[in-house]
């Protein structure tokens, strides 16, 4: 039995240890904020958290999460309040299709809790494996920087 905490709460799965967790969180858990996209962990759409750590769950084992904090996009905002990261990305109008968007954000919180202040460097370092078909990267930046206080 895998034991983990998925947004907080008790999880057991007793399934075969190399599903990915990808699809324990859309079609175990019924959350579907988390997306397939490509299935080799290249584009982003489907990153969480581990343990505060962004992380590619459609190649990440469920063996891989045992004892683990695991936190998708529907733990920000789940009792109404907009994390800081998702109030500029509205205010910054990233989204066009929309698709990308949990895991941009994923990765993008994940970066602000490693480094608060990050710069454009730090910023297309932690956010070049998250693919935008739509092409908004400059909203992405100033989303971040405005998240983090600082001038777009």
């Amino acid at each position: 039995m895998i034991r983990f905490r998925l947004n907080g709460r008790e999880q057991a799965y007793g399934g075969d240890p190399e599903m990915p967790l990808l699809w324990y969180v859309r079609d175990f858990a019924d959350l579907s904020g988390t997306k397939y996209g490509c299935g080799e962990g290249l584009c982003g759409s489907c990153t969480v958290h581990r343990n505060g750590k962004a992380i590619r769950s459609c190649t990440t084992p469920m063996s891989g999460v045992a004892n683990q904090e695991i936190v998708t996009i529907e733990a920000f905002a789940a009792d109404g309040a907009l994390h800081p990261v998702q109030k500029a990305w509205i205010e910054n109008s990233v989204p066009q299709c929309g698709y990308c968007q949990s895991g941009q954000i994923m990765q993008a919180i994940a970066l602000l809790q490693e480094k608060p202040r990050p710069s454009d460097r730090d910023i297309e370092t932690a956010m070049a494996g998250n693919i935008c078909r739509c092409g908004t990267y400059q909203r992405i930046r100033a989303a971040i920087k405005q998240a983090a206080g600082l001038k777009a």
